[in-house]
Formats: structure tokens, sequence, C-alpha cells
């Protein structure tokens, strides 16, 4: 009669153990699914953003200046490159490239300004006063936009906006795109201007 509840209590002793084992196992299994949930569900997050699309305006010194649909996530460089890649003339020290690009606003990729010799800047300033040397359009300063015939403060100003806005002058027939400029104004201003 001593067998029986010895074995019956090494049976139960087994018993408990493998409860013990199991529930140690079933819950070390069910800590392992809830952390590598955590990470897809931030891959899935990051997924959702990379669906999404911003819409950007690329401007400037590129191969094809537009309006572009572009993912959340995408990068300047990606939306330069959509917009046909630089031109020659474009200067991308002046870009960071590198920036997420944000829906709404405008990509501008200016162009190089020729650098001035040293003696080029007096010659500059003085320049709509001295005749045939032309003032450089890209690189004049609104004092020296509004000395020029016919051009006042305000459109001296709008110049200014227009090279900003587009970066800078590709020809002085550009000029007639700015406000305030009719063809009897360009005609006069071709004279004294250049690129």
């Amino acid at each position: 009669m001593l067998d029986m509840p010895l074995r019956q209590l090494a049976a139960y002793g087994a018993a408990l153990a493998a409860v013990v084992l199991l529930g140690a196992w079933y819950l070390s299994r069910g800590a392992d699914p809830a952390s590598e949930a955590a990470p897809a569900a931030i891959e899935v997050e990051g997924d959702g953003d990379a669906g999404r699309t911003v819409v950007v305006h690329v401007a400037g010194a590129v191969r094809r200046p537009g309006v572009y649909r572009m993912r959340a996530n995408a990068r300047v460089d990606d939306a330069v490159g959509r917009a046909g890649g630089a031109t020659r003339r474009a200067d991308l020290s002046q870009v960071n490239l590198a920036a997420q690009v944000e829906d709404g606003r405008q990509v501008l990729v200016p162009k190089r300004v020729p650098a001035a010799a040293p003696g080029g800047a007096a010659a500059t300033a003085g320049s709509p006063a001295t005749p045939g040397v032309p003032l450089n359009i890209n690189t004049a300063t609104l004092e020296q936009l509004d000395e020029l015939d016919g051009i006042g403060p305000t459109t001296a100003q709008h110049i200014l906006d227009y090279r900003e806005e587009h970066g800078g002058f590709g020809s002085v027939e550009e000029l007639g795109e700015v406000p305030g400029i009719g063809d009897v104004r360009l005609a006069s201003l071709r004279e004294q201007v250049r690129v």
C-alpha cells in the first residue's frame, strides 16, 4: 500500500514539473512574438509613409522644371533627378540634396554665377554709367538695376524676385517675363544688360 501512494506522488510530481516547464516555455515563446511584433508594426508604419505621395515644384537650373509627385520619403536629389537632372550651369553646392522633400514645397536649383575678377566688381558698379559695358543681371544689386533707363525701384525688385525664384537668368530675353517689363522696355534694356 505504501508503494502506491509513492508512485502516485512521483507521477503527480512529474506532471507538476511538466506543467511548470510547459508554462515557462509558453511564456518565453509568447514574449518573442510580442518583441518581434513591435518592429513589424514600425516597418508597416514606415511602409505607409513610403506609399504616401507628396507634390513638389522643381525649378531653376534643371532640364525639365515642373510639378512632380514623389514618395513621401524621397530626397531633394530624387526630385532633381525626376526633373531630368541639373543643367551644366546649375550650382548644386547651394542645394541640400540630402534633405527630404516636403509636400507643397519648391526645390530651387540656382544657376552658377560667374566669379567676378577683383576689378570686376568696380566695373560692374559703374557699368550703367559706362557706355559699352553692359550690367550683368545675374549679379546686379537693386541699386544698380534701379539706375538702368526705364527701371525704377519696383521693377528692379521684380527683377531680383524673378532671379531668386528661377535661379538666375539664362538669357536677356527672360527679362520679358518679369512683371513690368514689356517688349518696348526689353528692347531698350538689351543694350544695357547681359547674363
